[in-house]
């Protein structure tokens, strides 16, 4: 299975390039949304990578999907800027889902 990279911006889109993953740059909430459409239709792909600024704009269309399907498996990057979560978000993230403080 091969993985796939939707982007915010091109630095990140070039540095995924030059590691081998094909992926498209997008900025607008239809322009993202007809990315994933077409990326789930192809059944080749496992892994899409999404940069985090999509996940904070646009939550809705990215739990859409993830609840409508299994795979391919949506994970959000962080860009160029870094990562927009805390130090701990890991333990914190395995914590809440299991109820258990590690």
């Amino acid at each position: 299975m091969k993985m796939y990279l939707i982007s915010d911006n091109v630095d990140t889109y070039t540095g995924m390039r030059l590691a081998g993953v094909d992926g498209v740059v997008v900025h607008e909430r239809e322009e993202l949304r007809q990315a994933l459409e077409d990326v789930l239709s192809d059944k080749n792909v496992g892994i899409v990578l999404l940069t985090e600024k999509f996940g904070r704009e646009f939550p809705d269309i990215i739990d859409t999907f993830r609840l409508e399907r299994k795979l391919p498996l949506l994970v959000e990057i962080p860009d160029r800027h870094g990562t927009g979560r805390k130090k701990d978000f890991i333990t914190s993230y395995i914590t809440e889902a299991i109820g258990l403080k590690l």
